[in-house]
């Protein structure tokens, strides 16, 4: 009782000494698990030199965090702010309908009256629930003021995922070893099967859904919408649990269609259209047979993930517990079809014997 005293002491104690850590280490797990196979390749071309790929690996992705992510998250902090600035002082502004729509073939008068109704009934809605939405306004303040915090925690993700990639192969063999401690019979199985799903999750759900969300900012910022990062963030949040970036890209195309020119329309209309079929052609490419995990336990994973460690808990909430599911899963067939001992067969045999005799 002394020594599992002892031992569950230290690790409750090293716990606690890393748990502000825990985030950043398990973001540059998955992104070291992830970027593997372009590590893999880059070190190949490279002549076989893993250091400077991995340098190369992390100054890319660096670029892309400091810029366009960076981008990204100002301008989503900036609309959250004005939301919740709107909503605290009572004064949150919608969009009359405009005139121009009347003047649109077969459906235009029909559109501007439905859409007068519903801006004068929300209105009057807003009037009364306004006043119970404020402690929601100061969650959106606290949010938008962890994301200074959150795009520290990416960068430091990033570097240290840098120092992970050279070591890779040491880092397998030490999970393999101690997964044999813990499942002898099926480390092997569980070790593919997570790091499958790691590289499903964050390439096929997480990483399309960034891709997808900053093609759709820069078509937003195109467009001159004030708000154009916070629907980009919109558009990462309903990709990444698989509803799809249509609910913001629909409004907004109509709204190109009010405010700009043909021509202009065109082209953004065209855009936006090629950014909401990207992930029908991204995520076939890159997952293979696809994602078993169901959609529920990603949108969980999101929820959670943000509750628990701010916007970097958006990233790695959906990828630890599709790796828990997954391995919860074959945990769980495995058992069902486990063999029977041989003395447990000897003793089945022999009681049939007797029964039979």
């Amino acid at each position: 009782m002394i020594r599992i005293g002892l031992l569950g002491l230290l690790i409750f104690w090293t716990f606690l000494l890393i748990r502000p850590f825990v985030p950043i280490l398990t973001w540059s797990a998955v992104l070291a698990v992830a970027f593997r196979p372009v590590f893999a390749w880059l070190t190949e071309r490279l002549g076989d030199r893993p250091y400077v790929a991995s340098a190369v690996l992390t100054v890319v992705t660096l670029g892309v965090v400091i810029g366009p992510a960076a981008w990204l998250g100002l301008s989503a902090v900036e609309g959250l702010k004005d939301i919740a600035g709107q909503i605290g002082s009572g004064d949150l502004v919608l969009q009359a309908a405009p005139e121009q729509i009347r003047n649109w073939p077969l459906i235009g008068p029909q559109l501007y009256d439905l859409w007068n109704q519903a801006y004068t009934n929300i209105r009057a809605v807003l009037r009364d629930v306004l006043p119970y939405l404020k402690p929601i306004a100061g969650m959106m303040l606290s949010f938008a003021g962890d994301t200074g915090v959150g795009m520290l925690q990416f960068l430091l993700s990033v570097l240290v995922a840098g120092f992970l990639h050279p070591y890779g192969a040491q880092l397998v063999a030490a999970l393999r070893a101690f997964l044999t401690r813990i499942v002898p019979d099926q480390s092997e199985h569980f070790l593919e099967l997570a790091g499958a799903t790691i590289r499903a999750v964050s390439q096929g759900v997480i990483g399309v859904a960034i891709i997808q969300a900053l093609l759709a900012g820069i078509g937003f910022k195109l467009a001159a919408i004030s708000s154009a990062g916070l629907l980009a963030v919109i558009v990462l949040l309903l990709s990444i649990v698989q509803i799809g970036a249509a609910i913001v890209l629909l409004p907004v195309v109509i709204w190109i269609w009010m405010d700009k020119d043909v021509t202009t329309a065109l082209l953004l209309t065209a855009y936006l259209v090629v950014v909401g079929l990207l992930d029908n052609v991204l995520k076939p490419l890159v997952m293979g047979r696809g994602l078993g995990t169901p959609t529920l336990v990603i949108l969980v994973g999101v929820i959670g993930g943000t509750l628990a460690h701010g916007i970097i808990g958006l990233f790695i909430g959906p990828i630890i517990l599709s790796v828990a599911w997954e391995l919860a899963a074959a945990w769980v067939r495995i058992d069902r079809v486990a063999p029977v001992p041989p003395d447990e067969v000897w003793v089945a045999e022999a009681k049939t014997t007797v029964i039979h005799h």
